[in-house]
């Protein structure tokens, strides 16, 4: 049985746009694509917009920002996630990787029992036939924290609901003095006040945590010998998060980094492309035209050939929006920007079937009216919206 016939789109397939396009679904699967558009009352006229693969968002923080909108104000995990569905459709993704923080920073809302409590709903989420998003979790472990170890590596070692592909574990160091924050200046821009100890002005408070990191360093070199065995062994998928040169990149990799994300220099991200690994960098980056902390531009990197996925980092309607404007800025044709959302971020988490619009993929399909300045979702199919509206319709 026909789950969704849309007729006269423009579909965007891996190479060209495809005019007055037809697509069939069946199954949740694309069966059909042609330019066969054969009157047929029940098909959706698309009237000529554009159909692009249900976006990929690879490192979305965007539920830690709907569960705590207000520092004072934080609402029920399970709310916040179904919540957030809403803008992800209206965003047009299809997939998601939630951000939870490995990480002891109480101030912030930030603690293992904070990210396994969200993890749980996640993955109670993700087994609902009427979730509207494929929910999937990026685990963010903060370099040097002493104490997420351990129950990190018991949660990467449970089978997390139908997810079979291998997790994907971002190595991360927000220390001061490095990485992204290699100016003090920019860290201490970044600081709530409030995350700093009672007395302690935010000044103060910076030169400590830069201090400190030597002290700190054999706990980051532990906690990736740790992991490194894990990630050379294909059991998970390790990320190198704002590396800012060329011995970071090396010493990622040489631990099974197959990942550069989110590299803070040009440097970084060239010697990430020598060694073959996948590059991300951020919407807000790409679509601004430069980072908010004063690092490389994603649009710079894009340009330079140097980067292959785009993530949402925290803004997931920047992502269709970055594709459209580096599409103009860059002079690159709109399939090859669409991909870095789509096809790009799919490969790079292993999802095979999802991120393009041929024959065999899954139907994960969005509507877009591309006429004003800029891109607006009219509608997001999911290839599992046909179990949805069984269940809803008894």
């Amino acid at each position: 049985m026909t789950d969704l016939t849309l007729q006269h789109v423009r579909a965007v397939l891996a190479d060209r746009i495809l005019d007055d396009a037809r697509i069939v679904v069946e199954g949740g699967r694309i069966v059909s694509i042609d330019t066969n558009n054969t009157d047929d009352r029940r098909a959706v006229d698309g009237s000529n917009l554009l159909v692009v693969p249900g976006l990929v968002d690879v490192h979305s923080d965007g539920l830690e920002k709907e569960i705590t909108p207000r520092r004072t104000a934080p609402f029920p995990h399970s709310y916040a996630l179904v919540s957030f569905e809403g803008r992800l459709r209206s965003a047009g993704v299809t997939t998601v990787f939630h951000g939870l923080a490995y990480q002891d920073r109480p101030r912030l809302g930030r603690s293992v029992e904070t990210a396994r409590a969200i993890e749980r709903v996640i993955v109670e989420r993700s087994d609902d036939e009427q979730a509207a998003v494929d929910h999937r979790i990026l685990y963010r472990f903060e370099a040097r924290d002493a104490t997420a170890l351990a129950p990190l590596l018991d949660d990467l070692g449970r089978p997390n609901g139908r997810v079979t592909t291998p997790p994907l574990v971002s190595f991360e160091d927000h220390t001061p003095g490095q990485g992204q924050y290699r100016d003090l200046a920019q860290f201490a821009a970044a600081i709530d006040p409030g995350e700093t100890p009672d007395g302690m002005s935010v000044d103060d408070y910076v030169r400590k945590l830069a201090a400190d990191a030597d002290d700190l360093m054999h706990i980051r070199n532990r906690n990736l010998a740790a992991l490194s065995p894990l990630a050379q062994r294909g059991l998970i998928r390790l990320l190198a998060h704002d590396a800012d040169d060329e011995t970071a990149i090396a010493a990622a990799h040489d631990a099974g980094a197959r990942v550069a994300e989110f590299p803070v220099t040009i440097e970084a991200a060239a010697a990430a492309r020598e060694r073959g690994m996948t590059i991300v960098m951020g919407a807000p980056n790409a679509l601004r035209g430069h980072s908010h902390s004063g690092n490389a531009s994603a649009r710079a990197l894009v340009e330079a050939g140097l980067c292959d996925v785009i993530a949402s980092d925290y803004m997931p309607s920047a992502l269709l929006a970055c594709a459209f404007e580096m599409a103009t800025s860059t002079q690159r044709p709109l399939p090859e920007m669409v991909a870095m959302i789509t096809r790009g971020p799919a490969t790079m988490a292993g999802l095979t079937d999802r991120g393009r619009i041929e024959v065999g993929a899954r139907a994960d399909l969005v509507l877009v009216d591309d006429r004003g300045r800029w891109p607006s979702v009219v509608g997001t199919h999911r290839a599992d919206d046909h179990v949805r509206r069984r269940v809803l319709v008894g």
